[in-house]
């Protein structure tokens, strides 16, 4: 019957559909309506009663009258959605002791594979949430959760003196609005960043304790990771993230609000948004990913790369790219 996913039984519910069309009507009348012993409509009525689904008039016989089935189915949905809610609290409570207690009982299982898109989720999170010294990262598409979502968190970290170390691939400096809107905002309160034209894989590595890394880097690939844990597999990730972070190009504090064509011929130093544009192209980045990288146009963005070429006496886009370094601009 519909109200069996409620917790009602066939019976109660057959008694409460004839309470409904029957409102006034005493035990004897629901049984011989229902088919049932008096005893049993009573015990029936009783429990609707008690249930919140029927009211009980004073008088002898006592009478009964249906409560309005939208208040009264939808205070059982509400009640199960609280269950199941428990319910779900109690499955991770027990995946935590569960995850424990296969880590203690076999000390050599270093590796996890989660295959939830939720726990992996939880997984990152609480592994960040935990660091108790720095958080080094690649950062690359597909997302599991909106880029940017945890950076309230990161701050707060930050300013707890909690290093956060994050090589970028260039696809994530190029996703529309993620430099501006979330990257740039983590350089300001502490992190640093570099970044890579292509990262082999997407991970993030808590302290010296855990990582985790994305099943696979194809579409659909991140809503599955391996957790590894303290393992000669974890030493490699965290020296493979330590390679790719001395290749990489530092992004500096740029500030993509500056004034259009603000470069200085003279000056010694490039300024902040010189030094943005130097380290998207050093990442590989095309002019249209640049553009919606720093919210410009594709034309605004190839005639500042023009200025910067001429600047620096340069015919070539590589030839700028040595030029800059040996001044020390990259």
């Amino acid at each position: 019957m519909a109200f069996n996913v409620l917790g009602l039984t066939d019976e109660t519910e057959r008694v409460y559909t004839a309470l409904v069309g029957l409102p006034g009507s005493t035990a004897a009348q629901l049984a011989a309506a229902c088919e049932l012993s008096v005893p049993a409509a009573a015990r029936q009525l009783a429990g609707l009663v008690r249930e919140g689904l029927a009211t009980r008039a004073t008088g002898r016989p006592p009478r009964f009258a249906a409560v309005a089935p939208d208040v009264a189915v939808n205070g059982l949905i509400r009640r199960r959605e609280k269950q199941l809610d428990e319910a779900r609290s109690q499955v991770h409570r027990l995946m935590e002791h569960h995850r424990e207690a296969s880590r203690i009982s076999r000390p050599d299982l270093g590796v996890e594979l989660l295959t939830d898109r939720t726990d992996v989720s939880d997984a990152v999170q609480r592994l960040t949430t935990q660091a108790q010294r720095q958080v080094r990262a690649f950062d690359r598409p597909p997302y599991v959760d909106r880029p940017g979502s945890n950076l309230a968190d990161q701050l707060q970290q930050q300013r707890q003196g909690i290093s956060h170390r994050v090589v970028y691939d260039r696809a994530a400096i190029a996703w529309p609005g993620r430099l501006a809107g979330d990257i740039l905002a983590s350089v300001r309160a502490g992190e640093q960043a570099r970044v890579r034209s292509e990262l082999p894989l997407k991970m993030v590595i808590c302290d010296s304790r855990a990582a985790i890394v994305p099943f696979s880097s194809a579409p659909g690939g991140q809503s599955a990771a391996y957790l590894v844990q303290r393992s000669p597999l974890l030493t490699a990730l965290e020296r493979l993230f330590e390679v790719e972070w001395e290749r990489g190009v530092p992004l500096p504090l740029a500030d993509g609000a500056a004034a259009p064509g603000n470069y200085d011929d003279g000056a010694d130093e490039p300024d902040e948004v010189t030094r943005s544009l130097l380290s998207l192209l050093a990442a590989g980045l095309t002019d249209a990913a640049i553009a919606r990288a720093q919210g410009w146009s594709e034309r605004t963005t190839q005639r500042r790369i023009h200025r910067l070429m001429s600047q620096l006496g340069a015919d070539t886009r590589f030839q700028a790219g040595l030029t800059a370094a040996r001044r020390g601009w990259l």
